[in-house]
């Protein structure tokens, strides 16, 4: 394509321009003016098109309501570059928002600390990414969108859990959980093992999420002094079946007392196998002067800080969000009611389906 000229007159007081294009080129202008789908670029072949015709700007105007500098700036672009320099060229521009680059540094910046980039905070808030990757990317974006890119990379809002300075490696953890896993499905018919843990009842509510209307926020009655309870408790991994006890202490003393209710419960077996934490009161002298002295009990000790690999520890957590959350007790002996009337009601576990069971007439 070629462009004759562009000349410009003066009559009055208003501008002629004039292009001049070959019969081909007007052609082609034509048959795209009828094929091309964006309005913008369609007028833009008009205006050639009508400059060819040598319409003044204002009759163009008249005509098509196209703004005067409109017309003048596409008559320069086409005089420039030709029919390219009609078309519309901003979505080829390098992108200024969000990129595949600003996403992976944002993952990057979650497994750090606000300390090690120069902030105050020990933890990142979406605010804080958003000025950070600012600095870094001259890319700024609201929080909200921070946010919203955090939740789709698979990124929550939670709370960490605590870890002792010098933790058990998980490598560790897994090995001994596996090892313990092997030896009770290798078990005779004539031994058991259950795995052991206590959990702790208070009468103070734990507050948890539940349904309540937009705008409105439920209130949970609490007593004005705590109490508490203590339930030992053992999971046998083959049955489901649950050994449980009460108690007003946690100590050895009642630890012992409850491994001879266990003794009691599994008299037929010849060896009863505990699998179990290394909660102080598990390991005392005093416990195990004790196991010494019975028959037919083992004690087995996952790798501490390991209670992921400890079954009843599910159990406990069903407990909470099935009694002692949000509970309406008046007092400790009504909760420890319920609490009894859940655990024969998650026997055998899992698969009873506690949290459907119906309360008691």
């Amino acid at each position: 394509m070629s462009v004759c000229g562009l000349t410009k007159t003066k009559v009055g007081l208003v501008k002629i321009i004039e292009i001049k294009l070959y019969r081909a080129q007007r052609r082609r202008l034509e048959r795209l003016v009828v094929q091309e789908r964006d309005a913008e670029l369609r007028q833009r072949y008009r205006i050639v098109l009508a400059l060819d015709k040598k319409m003044s700007p204002t009759m163009i105007h008249g005509v098509q309501g196209a703004a005067r500098s409109t017309i003048y700036r596409v008559a320069r672009k086409f005089l420039a570059d030709g029919e390219e320099g009609l078309r519309d060229r901003r979505c080829e521009r390098i992108p200024v928002k969000v990129t595949e680059q600003y996403v992976e540094r944002l993952e990057e910046l979650v497994y750090t600390s606000p300390r090690t980039c120069g902030w105050q905070r020990s933890t990142w808030t979406s605010e804080l990414l958003a000025l950070q990757l600012a600095k870094e990317t001259r890319i700024r974006l609201h929080r909200t969108h921070v946010w919203r890119l955090l939740c789709g990379s698979g990124m929550r809002w939670g709370r960490p859990r605590p870890i002792p300075t010098r933790a058990v490696s998980s490598l560790a953890k897994v090995r001994r959980a596996n090892q313990l896993r092997r030896f009770v499905d290798g078990l005779p018919p004539d031994e058991v093992a259950v795995y052991q843990d206590e959990v702790d009842v208070h009468l103070n509510p734990k507050i948890g999420p539940c349904w309540m209307p937009r705008g409105e926020q439920f209130e949970v009655e609490t007593p004005g002094k705590n109490q508490k309870r203590y339930v030992f408790g053992g999971l046998n991994p083959r049955t489901g079946h649950v050994v449980w006890m009460a108690a007003e202490r946690k100590n050895s003393a009642v630890f012992i007392e409850w491994l001879m209710t266990l003794r009691k419960a599994y008299r037929h077996y010849r060896t009863i196998h505990v699998i179990l934490d290394n909660y102080i009161i598990h390991k005392s002298k005093k416990t195990f002067a004790a196991v010494a002295k019975m028959r037919g009990i083992v004690l087995h000790f996952l790798k501490p800080y390991s209670p992921e690999y400890n079954p009843i520890e599910r159990l406990w957590g069903e407990l909470h969000a099935n009694v002692t959350r949000n509970h309406q007790c008046k007092d400790i002996d009504e909760l420890m009611a319920e609490v009894a009337a859940f655990l024969r009601a998650a026997t055998p576990y899992p698969g009873s389906k506690p949290s459907l069971a119906e309360a008691a007439a």
